[in-house]
């Protein structure tokens, strides 16, 4: 960490080029001694990347930011403020604290955290920041989280992990087996110095591997923002064998999109099939991820198109964790019925359809935009369908 990157001068000239050409920063000499220009460039690219991710970070002066890729893989606020929602207690360990954004949202609820970081350079980069935003009840660890616990004589509340997704031999993993630290490995570890863990995972994790790997698993988080799962959150608790309990989210402009249920109701539940109605529902995406395909049915009253569809009609209009369409026509999937498609624009989806979007585009030259949307799927008489529609929400 250079610390004569938080000088006036320096902090006024990042300032001024958040929107200057990189490139022409590092080819250029750099204006400041003891700064280089890689320097200078590494601050405004991270900076700017901050703005809509980490805007607090952003918009706090003499904050220290680190190489882009530690942004990128860093939470966003929203997400963390969510992750913090999920915690109560006297005492908890971020493992694998990194820039500290997760760390600032639990210090609000928790009154004590130990930050652990391996990377020294980023560890004292976290602990400046978190001082410069207010933060007065962490302590800061350059060293690796589970070596920290093993020297530990002492037990806290809640452990929080993010394990590293990215492997020398094998490139970007998802297996938690894969990432580092290992975490399966190190359960036994784990439980033995707290009672409670949360896990982030990669949203591209599959639940039922997930569960297979872990143990204890309470609660299961998944949460997006705007239509997009960004984490996958794993509630332990030692010795808990009861339900699992799925919690999702999806936080729109408009209002977040909650929903919750446990496993077996899924397994156990019957939802109805009915032919396309007046109204079409698509599921938001942390719905699908959380594999909520038949409660889904059940919870809202709405009927399924087909089993492996996940879209869902009824007759009346009904509040839905996903988008809501009227549906105008269904139109019977062969060349005479789609004739009159040819040369129109549309959003397109397939649900549980054999062709995908690129190739219906390019077979009915149907063009991307406008109002209309078109469902390519297959119905609950096993006929293949497209269903055109206007978005209701």
């Amino acid at each position: 960490m250079n610390k004569n990157i938080l000088n006036t001068g320096v902090q006024y000239f990042i300032n001024n080029n958040l929107d200057a050409d990189i490139m022409s920063v590092i080819l250029k000499k750099s204006p400041f001694r003891n700064i280089s220009s890689q320097e200078l460039a590494e601050q405004i690219q991270a900076k700017k990347k901050c703005e809509k991710k980490l805007p607090h970070w952003f918009n706090t002066p003499l904050i220290y930011y680190p190489n882009k890729l530690n942004i990128e893989q860093c939470s966003s606020e929203t997400t963390a403020k969510y992750k913090a929602s999920i915690l109560s207690g006297k005492t908890l360990v971020d493992l694998t604290g990194g820039l500290g954004v997760d760390t600032y949202f639990f210090s609000k609820g928790i009154d004590k955290i130990f930050h652990c970081e391996i990377n020294q350079n980023l560890s004292e980069i976290a602990a400046h920041n978190l001082e410069i935003l207010g933060v007065e009840n962490t302590v800061f660890i350059p060293k690796d989280g589970l070596g920290f616990l093993n020297e530990s004589n002492q037990n806290f509340d809640w452990l929080y992990v993010d394990p590293s997704r990215r492997s020398e031999s094998k490139g970007k993993v998802f297996m938690l087996s894969d990432c580092s630290p290992n975490i399966v490995e190190h359960l036994p570890l784990l439980f033995q110095k707290s009672k409670h863990i949360l896990i982030k995972t990669s949203p591209l994790l599959d639940i039922t591997i997930g569960l297979n790997e872990l143990a204890h698993v309470k609660e299961i988080h998944v949460a997006a923002l705007k239509n997009e799962v960004k984490e996958l959150l794993w509630v332990l608790e030692r010795e808990y064998e009861g339900k699992i309990h799925i919690k999702t989210l999806n936080i729109t402009p408009t209002k977040p999109q909650r929903f919750s249920f446990n496993l077996l109701e899924e397994k156990d539940t019957l939802p109805t099939y009915e032919l396309p109605l007046d109204y079409l529902y698509e599921p938001n995406a942390a719905l699908l991820k959380a594999g909520a395909f038949k409660i889904t049915s059940k919870a809202f009253r709405v009927h399924k198109l087909h089993e492996h569809s996940h879209l869902f009609t009824s007759k009346d209009l009904l509040e839905f964790p996903g988008r809501v369409f009227r549906i105008e026509e269904v139109i019977g999937y062969s060349k005479k019925e789609l004739k009159p498609l040819i040369g129109t624009k549309a959003n397109i989806t397939v649900r549980n359809f054999p062709e995908s979007v690129a190739t219906i585009r390019k077979k009915h030259k149907i063009k991307d935009g406008g109002k209309v949307y078109l469902f390519f799927t297959r119905l609950k008489n096993n006929q293949l369908a497209v269903i055109k529609t206007s978005k209701v929400f």
